[in-house]
């Protein structure tokens, strides 16, 4: 029987769990909420560095729900930003967590997320992804392993 009573948004429902079940798992993350403020954390960073066309593109292979959480409080206003640095990169999601009383490595809470998208968006839109940041914050993401890609 369908939870909500309609096969798309089951769907979506079933695909987000599944990749926030990965990121719990490969964060060593307590629950649900908190991979999903590691998901919407680093999404929200990669969003905010890449261009419109690119949002396009890279959004269209994200399940319905995160596609959501991908967009939202989004303002293009100044997009992409031109940050550099991997500590700009990482503050944000640092303070993320801190606003939920928890210490974690933004670093890793980034390369974990990176690799769950590995694992669930193609091979060729990771490279082009990747391609649009400065090669200091390129080296957080992991290249996709063979089985990824």
């Amino acid at each position: 029987m369908s939870e909500t009573g309609l096969e798309v948004f089951d769907a979506t429902i079933q695909k987000t769990n599944r990749w926030l079940k990965e990121i719990q798992e490969v964060l060593h993350l307590g629950s649900r909420r908190e991979a999903y403020h590691a998901l919407r954390s680093v999404l929200h960073q990669l969003r905010d560095r890449m261009t419109v066309e690119e949002i396009a593109q890279f959004s269209a292979q994200l399940p319905l729900l995160v596609r959501g959480i991908f967009f939202e409080g989004w303002d293009p206003t100044g997009k992409p930003e031109r940050i550099r640095h991997i500590e700009a990169f990482l503050e944000p999601i640092e303070k993320e967590f801190h606003q939920l009383g928890l210490t974690v490595s933004p670093r890793q809470v980034a390369q974990g997320v990176f690799r769950v998208l590995n694992h669930h968006v193609s091979a060729g839109e990771i490279e082009d992804v990747r391609a649009l940041l400065p090669q200091e914050l390129r080296s957080l993401w992991p290249e996709p392993t063979a089985a990824e890609a």
